[in-house]
């Protein structure tokens, strides 16, 4: 991947709960862990068709360069869209150069 196709720019968050001190009850919020440059495909009709046969949520690619910690926990926000971390996919050859990032969109815990 030429690094001219990494033209958006993200901001990769991870969750991060609180506890309420009076209930207990365990609050999320989301910490910004980095703002990347990155490639977002939205998937084709034919991927997505075949997305929906598999019963999967995914509806865009996030293509990032490597970086060591990401985990389907995370979330990417781009403009106003939230993209939820489906799976983590090293690239074929060395796995240490790209990240492709399979993604639904939609709100989650915040």
């Amino acid at each position: 991947m030429r690094a001219g196709e990494l033209r958006h720019r993200v901001e990769l968050q991870r969750p991060l709960f609180t506890q309420d001190p009076v209930t207990g009850e365990m609050t999320p919020t989301w910490l910004e862990v980095a703002r990347l440059y990155a490639s977002i495909e939205p998937l084709s009709a034919r991927d997505f068709l075949a997305a929906s046969a598999a019963q999967s949520k995914v509806s865009a690619r996030v293509v990032i360069r490597y970086r060591a910690g990401v985990d389907s926990t995370m979330r990417i926000i781009h403009r106003d869209k939230i993209y939820n971390i489906e799976g983590v996919l090293a690239d074929k050859v060395s796995g240490l150069d790209y990240l492709t990032l399979p993604c639904s969109e939609g709100v989650n815990d915040g």
